[in-house]
């Protein structure tokens, strides 16, 4: 049957969409497509025009990044074929879009059932693979483990096998397996698997799915070497991987960038991580780092509204849920609920039962230990934590292991058992001797509390000195060694004081005034202007936002349940307003600032005082002084970031 004169013009719009597509110029792709889907519907090609709407979805939700307005264009989609009889497109449909941004497991479960009927009654093994591919990724995140990984690797099997002709479906396949080996933390998988994908094509250098999916596998590289405790190449693996997708791909999703975030919040430095996740926090797989960040920053109220969304969301999901509860297990003890963190851990502890996965086992543990303590049952804490360890036993998750081995020597210190926290904590010393990680203030204090250190074991040349700030009224004392030097207060000595009161935590410089001149927040959202330099938010302003934030994505999300399109696309509006405005108000994305800024005057003002306050140092103590100079960072954000294998090791004691 000859083509209509409008289904004909149609397949030529749906063809420039697609190249469009390829080329990742979202808004010709947008133009084209939708034309497409409107001269199929004319044209009486319903089919056709499904798979029009489809495409101009997953272009609104992967491309540009905008759920909201992709929503629309999928729900037409699937009007448009569900009363057809049995066809190849509604396969497709079913499964328009990426695996791993499906919420709830079971809905993506259902749809994948449905794509694979489809696919195998039709004789099409793209939809085939991709059906299988997000069949096993939904059986994994609701906890059949086993199950789902078959799946996964029937889907990998085909597509090494040749025979595919769409490389985009192939592509988004292998995201969902890549997704399902980072959630159930099976990297040996992912090594099994790679060097097939790389000879087939579908891994590698090229622009497109190839870009992704490599971006993709080098992500969980990154996290794999993070588990290990080998920081500095997770950060190096994941900064390519970023730099090689970011341009490509800058408004999606991008699992690089999430995973960035969580080593920067690992790192201390929340400030980057929120840069990060800035306008991305609202996809299911950056809420989790979305959360942490806040408990990081001590906003409990706000990382348990965060936790608990993305709760509702993902219904019986036990993976991905078994880190949010987590989260949510450190708020509610944040907020001093500890009714409301023991169901979170109860919940945790339930669903993470009988995955055989040692990562969820031991990290449940670590937090059922912390409620225990926090009810004062230390015994309880203590058995909780050994059997973590015991989870732990012969798995390659060294940092894991390392943080409940620290939790249980300061829960036997605390307890008044000297003698097996010792033993416990320089055996915690010899692990943590091999890892390039940052080790909390507090954890280093107690090892060296009880005579042991990590340094010790890193250091060549013997144990370092140590060196301290004291807060004596109007004046200071600096010491190290047998030297002690009093120094009158200054501006300076305070911030350089704050600083290496949290190492490796950065500060903005706006957040540093306020933190040392005293400000205490409010909830009102004010507005520093000074000349040219425009509205620029303060500490105050910033926490403001955020919780509106917080609130608008509620908004968003129960407007998409309720398929209200109109409401869900006002509170995105205001949504992306104000994460244009924290990210400027941040300076993030490139943006440059005016000289006559409050942060730019700031950032000159703090900078000063404290290389000024650096130098008063250095010339009562060199030594002591030459190391903060070398571990002090100053700019728009400040940070002190000792190293291990530091000759002096800074402290400041009240």
């Amino acid at each position: 049957m000859s083509l209509t004169q409008e289904s004909a013009g149609a397949v030529d719009l749906l063809e420039l969409g697609t190249q469009a597509m390829r080329r990742s110029d979202a808004d010709s792709a947008v133009l084209h497509l939708s034309a497409a889907a409107r001269a199929f519907i004319a044209a009486g090609e319903t089919r056709r025009a499904a798979m029009a709407c489809a495409k101009v979805g997953d272009v609104f939700a992967n491309m540009i990044g905008n759920r909201v307005a992709a929503q629309p264009w999928f729900r037409r989609a699937d009007r448009l074929v569900e009363h057809e009889e049995p066809c190849i497109e509604q396969g497709w449909v079913a499964l328009a879009g990426l695996g791993c941004e499906f919420a709830d497991p079971a809905v993506l479960t259902a749809r994948a059932e449905l794509a694979l009927d489809r696919a195998r009654r039709f004789g099409d093994v793209d939809l085939e693979i991709k059906a299988l591919a997000d069949g096993g990724l939904a059986h994994v995140e609701a906890g059949d483990v086993a199950g789902g990984m078959a799946l996964l690797d029937e889907a990998m099997a085909l597509a090494c096998g040749g025979g595919t002709d769409d490389a985009v479906a192939v592509g988004k396949s292998v995201c969902s397996f890549f997704t399902a080996c980072y959630v159930s933390a099976d990297f040996e998988r992912v090594e099994t698997w790679s060097p097939l994908l790389r000879q087939r094509g579908i891994l590698g250098p090229a622009p497109g799915p190839q870009a992704y999916t490599s971006s993709h596998c080098s992500t969980l590289q990154g996290v794999l070497l993070c588990h290990l405790g080998r920081w500095s190449e997770a950060e190096e693996v994941l900064l390519r991987a970023y730099d090689a997708i970011e341009p490509i791909m800058s408004g999606a999703e991008m699992h690089p960038t999430i995973a960035l975030a969580e080593l920067r919040i690992q790192q201390g430095r929340l400030a980057e991580a929120e840069s990060l996740l800035l306008g991305r926090d609202d996809h299911i797989q950056a809420l989790t780092p979305a959360a942490r960040l806040y408990v990081a920053r001590g906003d409990y109220d706000l990382a348990a509204a965060t936790a608990r969304r993305g709760l509702r969301m993902m219904a019986d999901d036990r993976l991905r849920a078994a880190s949010l509860l987590g989260v949510l297990v450190e708020a509610e003890l944040g907020r001093a609920d500890l009714a409301a963190a023991a169901a979170a851990s109860a919940d945790l502890d339930a669903r993470t039962a009988g995955l055989g996965l040692p990562l969820f086992a031991a990290e449940a543990a670590r937090l059922r230990a912390r409620v225990r303590s926090a009810l004062g049952d230390r015994d309880g804490a203590i058995g909780a934590l050994q059997e973590g360890l015991d989870h732990l036993a012969g798995a390659p998750l060294p940092h894991l292991q390392a943080r409940l081995q620290l939790d249980l020597v300061r829960h036997l210190a605390d307890g008044g058992d000297r003698p097996a926290a010792t033993v416990e904590a320089r055996a915690a010393a010899a692990l943590l001797a091999r890892l390039d990680v940052v080790l909390p203030a507090a954890d280093s204090q107690l090892l060296d509390q009880l005579g042991v250190g990590t340094s010790a074991a890193k250091a060549p040349h013997g144990a370092p000195q140590s060196a301290t700030l004291r807060r004596d009224g109007s004046w200071w004392s600096a010491a190290c060694g047998e030297t002690t030097a009093r120094l009158r207060n200054t501006k300076g000595l305070a911030y350089l004081a704050e600083l290496v009161a949290h190492p490796a935590t950065e500060r903005h410089v706006i957040d540093l005034v306020d933190l040392v001149e005293g400000v205490s927040p409010d909830t009102g959202i004010d507005r520093r202007r000074l000349g040219e330099a425009g509205p620029l938010l303060d500490a105050r302003s910033r926490d403001a936002y955020r919780r509106r934030v917080g609130q608008l994505k509620d908004e968003v999300e129960d407007a998409l349940a309720v398929e209200d399109d109109d409401r869900a696309a006002s509170a995105q509006s205001e949504l992306d307003a104000l994460v244009a405005e924290l990210a400027r108000a941040f300076g993030l994305g490139g943006r440059e600032r005016k000289a006559s800024s409050v942060a730019e005057k700031a950032r000159v003002n703090v900078t000063r005082a404290i290389r000024t306050a650096i130098a008063t140092v250095s010339d009562v103590l060199p030594a002591a002084g030459g190391v903060l100079d070398r571990r002090v960072r100053t700019g728009l954000f400040c940070a002190h970031e000792p190293q291990p294998d530091d000759e002096i090791l800074w402290s400041v004691h009240s």
